[in-house]
C-alpha cells in the first residue's frame, strides 16, 4: 500500500491539453538527465565543501507535501546546521496565520558559510534533479511545503497541491524569498490556474537571469 496523502485537496477542474503534460514530462525528464552527467565533478566538489565547512551529511533530506497532498522524500545539498528542522518546528508551532508568515529572515543564524553561497547561486537545489527522474517533481511548478505549513492551507490555497511542485515557479521569479508566505500561495494559485507548457517555458527562462542576479535569495 502507498503512503495516505497528508493533506485533502480540494477538487477543480483544472484539465489541461494532454500534448503539454507529455511534454512538459518529457522536458523535465530531458534536462535532469544531461544536467546531472555535466554537474557530476561540481557535486563531489559541493559535496566536499559542506563536509568541511560544517558537521553533518552533505546531502539534506526532507518530507514534503506534493501532488494531491501526497508525501515525499525531497533532496538538496544541506545549508543549515544540522539541528535548523528542530528551530524550525518550534518556530512552526505558533503559526496562527500564513499571510505574513515569514519562513527564512534574511540574515537567518542557522545558515553555514557554504550554505550562504549555494543559496545565493541556487546551487542547492540541484539534488532535486532526482527528485525530478523520480517523478515527484517538476522543473517548474509550486515549491514544495512542509506539512505543518500545509495544515493551515485555506481551501484556495490547496490548489497549488493539484500539480507536481518544482524546482523554480511563479513565486520565484517574483521575489523568492523576498516574498511572505502569503504572497507566495496567490503566485502559486496563479501558476495553477493559468498553467501552461508555454508559461512552463517563460519561468524557466525568467529563472536563468534571477538566478544569475542573485535577487531575493537568502
Amino acid at each position: 500500500m502507498g503512503q495516505r496523502s497528508a493533506v485533502s485537496v480540494e477538487s477543480n477542474d483544472l484539465s489541461h491539453p494532454r500534448w503539454q503534460l507529455v511534454m512538459k514530462r518529457l522536458l523535465d525528464l530531458l534536462v535532469a538527465a544531461v544536467l546531472l552527467v555535466i554537474i557530476s565533478p561540481l557535486w563531489l566538489f559541493i559535496v566536499l565543501w559542506i563536509r568541511l565547512d560544517s558537521s553533518g551529511p552533505a546531502i539534506f533530506t526532507q518530507t514534503r507535501v506534493g501532488l494531491w497532498g501526497e508525501p515525499y522524500t525531497i533532496y538538496k545539498f544541506r545549508t543549515m546546521v544540522s539541528n535548523a528542522d528542530e528551530i524550525m518546528k518550534k518556530k512552526l508551532k505558533k503559526v496562527k496565520n500564513l499571510e505574513n508568515f515569514v519562513f527564512q529572515e534574511k540574515d537567518d543564524p542557522r545558515i553555514t558559510r557554504s550554505g550562504r553561497f549555494l543559496r545565493k547561486t541556487s546551487l542547492d537545489e540541484l539534488p532535486q534533479l532526482l527528485n525530478i527522474l523520480r517523478g515527484n517533481m517538476s522543473l517548474v511548478g509550486p515549491r514544495p511545503e512542509v506539512p505543518d505549513i500545509v495544515k493551515h492551507y485555506t481551501p484556495e490555497q490547496r490548489l497549488r497541491l493539484n500539480v507536481l511542485p518544482g524546482v523554480t515557479g511563479l513565486a520565484q521569479v517574483n521575489g523568492r524569498s523576498e516574498l511572505t508566505l502569503g504572497e507566495t500561495l496567490a503566485y502559486d494559485v496563479e501558476y495553477v490556474r493559468r498553467w501552461s507548457f508555454w508559461l512552463d517555458l517563460s519561468i524557466l527562462w525568467k529563472t536563468f537571469f534571477v538566478v544569475f542576479s542573485g535577487k531575493g535569495a537568502y
